[in-house]
């Protein structure tokens, strides 16, 4: 096995590394000893001596620039790609599964991305918001960065990075199609950064109303969904290390001091792909 990944970003990287695997990957400006994604030669030669390609590289308003600059040198590869649960769009706190429309999204772009690697031949993988090491509530909360909306209701999935690599993998020797990868217990957002504030041994952070945060911001709380996870289960043989935000926070809680973590890099969301 030879994998090839298009974007070796927080959330690919953990895959290559669950996968144990000779790698290739690239990256906007070829940083860390990977390949620049404009360097056509190169990512070429890459993919043709791979047998798996995975792709993490977001689409924009012209599509996504995987398919539309290598889609030919694609054929006979194992393709695996990281999509969003944000395609299933609001579903006002209801549980969705993979039988879901997946073109509900607020960003066109990614529906019709999913929906392409799906036609492709891909193993599209669904994530909602990932955490994991230096990337979690508890970095946020300790630098000060976390808040609390204070909406009621309002429930969101996630997946400890460990177990979205674990279910790609397993992948590896799963049939072509559209996989969810989320942890047992959607939970809301607020729950979640208390959890981290009590692990740390601070105050919950403040309650900052919605109309105050960014517009990317609003966008995200403007949905409300409970993602389902039992085809991962029953076709990937998935198991979940973290079945919920608090195993997770708790493990992850064991090995970060609130010193490290407060000055660790965090996104404005807590997570990244």
């Amino acid at each position: 096995m030879r994998l090839f990944v298009f974007g070796l970003g927080y959330a690919a990287r953990a895959v290559a590394q669950a996968a144990g695997a000779p790698l290739l990957a690239t990256t906007r400006d070829g940083r860390d000893g990977t390949i620049r994604f404009d360097d056509e030669a190169a990512v070429r030669t890459g993919v043709a001596a791979s047998t798996h390609v995975l792709s993490s590289a977001p689409p924009d308003d012209a599509g996504d620039p995987v398919l539309l600059r290598y889609r030919d040198v694609l054929a006979g590869k194992w393709l695996g790609y990281l999509s969003s649960t944000g395609v299933y769009g609001d579903t006002a706190g209801a549980w969705v599964d993979e039988r879901a429309p997946a073109d509900r999204g607020r960003r066109g772009p990614r529906n019709a991305a999913d929906a392409e690697w799906l036609a492709a031949g891909a193993r599209v993988f669904r994530l909602p918001g990932i955490y994991g090491p230096a990337r979690s509530p508890l970095e946020r909360v300790a630098g000060g960065q976390a808040h609390r909306t204070g909406i009621a209701g309002q429930v969101f999935s996630r997946v400890h990075v460990a177990d979205l690599a674990s279910g790609v993998v397993a992948g590896f020797a799963a049939p072509a199609g559209a996989y969810n990868l989320a942890d047992d217990a959607p939970a809301p957002q607020d729950d979640v950064v208390e959890y981290a504030a009590r692990l740390l041994g601070l105050p919950p952070p403040d309650i900052v109303p919605l109309e105050a945060l960014s517009p990317a911001a609003r966008g995200f709380h403007a949905e409300n969904r409970r993602v389902a996870n039992g085809k991962a289960k029953r076709v990937l043989g998935w198991r979940l290390r973290f079945p919920d935000y608090r195993a997770g926070l708790r493990a992850l809680n064991a090995t970060t001091s609130p010193i490290a973590a407060s000055t660790a890099p965090a996104t404005a969301s807590g997570v990244q792909r």
